[in-house]
Parts: C-alpha cells; structure tokens; sequence
C-alpha cells in the first residue's frame, strides 16, 4: 500500500530541511515554519492565510515534486520566499515583486495603518511616495487616503516597471502618478502634503555581512555610501522646497539612525515605536525642517 502525504507532512518536511541549512528569514517571515507555510500557499493555492484543517489534506505526486522544488530552490540558491512566489504583503494588501525591487517589509506598514497620526495634523489632497521600489507604500496610502492624489518616483526605470504593474493591478491609475526621479529631479517643482520615503539606507560595513537572501535584491535599493546615509542627507537638504506647510515627511533609515543621531545631534527627530520597539523610521514637520535647515545644508 502506497503511502499517502498530505500537506501537513509536506510542512513538517520543509521546516526541518529549513531549519538543518541555517537559512536567513527576514522577507515577511520570521520562522521556518512560517517560510514552510507561505511555499505551501502558493503551491497549493491556499491563499495568504490558510486554515489548520487544511493540514491533512492529501497531495498528488506531482504537486508534491513540484512543491519540494520550490523549497529546494529556497534551501540551494537561497532565494527569498516572495520571489519564488512573485507576491509579497504590506498592509494587507498583496503586491507582485521580482528581483527589480526590494520585497516589502517596512516598519512604515503600521504608521499607515493609523494615517501616520498623531503627526499628520489633516488629510493630505497630495502624497509622495520617494524611493518606491514595488509601489506598496504610496498603494497602501491610496487606499488609506482615498481622496489623495499620489506619486510614486524611484530613479529606477526597472523597478518603475513593476510599480506600474501593482497599480494597475490594484486599479489605481487615476488617482496614481507613476514618475522617473532622482530624488526631487524629476517631479517638477511639486509639493506634497505627505512625503514617505524608503529609501538605500545600508552603509558598506553592514552590506558587507548580509545574509546571502539579501544579496538577491537590488544593491541599489539598499546600499548608500560608508555610512548608509549618502540618500538621507541629499533628501534632507532637499525636501523643503516640496512639502507643504503642515506636512510632514516620513523616512525610514533602520540601523543608520545612529549615524543620523550622531550627525544632526541637534535636530529633533521624532522616533515612533512601531511594532516590538525602535522603527528605525524617523518623522520631521515642515515647520521642524524649516527651523533646522541650515543644519542640512
């Protein structure tokens, strides 16, 4: 009697072949078992959040063979769980990534979530999203502030490509702008109510020990100067002439806040805690921006 394998057997199976080659999980993931779950879904089309009484269900050869070469791929060439799949989350929301783009993960999802309040003191009728990679920041602002118009601009033309195919996915290109720039270069002058930014923010020494899932995403979109802060510092001394009064500008720059700290010791960024703890993202106001701005330039 052959015997039967169901997709419970198949989880168990690829978190131990996770768990005994010392994988890296940080792409929407924070566990073999949760990467395990994520092949699973794509491979049996369980959609994002599958039920326990899915587990005993019985699996064909072949979609079993299929399975285990995703995981195979994952475990070989160690590549992220979201670009064996081609999808990743952020704010509830799914969005198509490939290796022209960073895969979704920042700490700015929950500052969304809450309208980025208490900082952001009215609805804004214009929102940039700077540095956008896939598009999910400035999407998820959309759905958030659905009478807004947003821009979404990256220098990169690739990445750019993979934007404009998650608005349309998300059937948003009326109320979404899609622009090449190099950080303000391209946009015109414009001012916005709202400007967030996830921009390269990893400096050399950090780069250099990465994992090597890391190494599958866009140096690019990481990467800026010794010490991370080669983008921030141009952004910082650029934004004011495109945020409007009552605005605020929102950045991530995750480990580089030290440097950033150290820097502009006497600037008063606002730190919020999102998540279990330090965000890595910092919020200034326009009327903060303006009191500093020597510093900056």
């Amino acid at each position: 009697m052959e015997s039967v394998t169901t997709l419970g057997d198949l989880l168990v199976e690829a978190e131990q072949l996770f768990l005994s080659h010392g994988l890296y999980f940080g792409h929407g993931t924070t566990s073999a078992w949760d990467e395990s779950v994520v092949l699973v879904s794509h491979a049996f089309h369980l959609g994002p959040d599958p039920q326990s009484d899915v587990l005993d269900k019985e699996v064909t050869e072949d979609h079993a063979k299929f399975f285990r070469g995703l995981c195979n791929r994952r475990v070989k060439e160690r590549i992220p769980a979201p670009y064996l799949t081609s999808k990743a989350w952020f704010c509830g929301l799914e969005f198509f990534v490939d290796p022209r783009v960073i895969i979704p993960r920042s700490p700015i999802s929950e500052l969304v979530f809450y309208q980025f309040s208490p900082w952001l003191l009215r609805q804004p009728d214009s929102l940039l999203d700077l540095c956008t990679g896939s598009g999910c920041i400035g999407i998820a602002c959309a759905y958030e502030f659905d009478e807004a118009m947003v821009t979404i601009s990256d220098i990169c033309r690739e990445a750019l490509k993979v934007a404009r195919r998650n608005v349309e996915a998300h059937s948003l290109l009326d109320r979404v702008e899609i622009v090449e720039s190099d950080c303000f270069s391209g946009l015109n002058g414009k001012k916005f109510d709202l400007i967030v930014c996830n921009p390269p923010y990893v400096d050399s020494q950090e780069f250099a020990t990465m994992p090597a899932e890391y190494r599958h995403e866009p140096a690019r979109a990481m990467l800026s100067g010794e010490d991370g802060l080669e983008f921030t510092r141009q952004l910082l001394r650029e934004v004011i002439d495109h945020l409007n009064p009552q605005g605020i500008l929102v950045v991530e720059v995750g480990n580089s806040a030290i440097a950033l700290e150290k820097e502009f010791t006497e600037v008063p960024f606002i730190w919020p805690s999102v998540g279990e703890g330090d965000s890595g993202v910092f919020i200034l106001s326009h009327e903060l921006l303006h009191e500093n701005s020597h510093f900056f330039s």
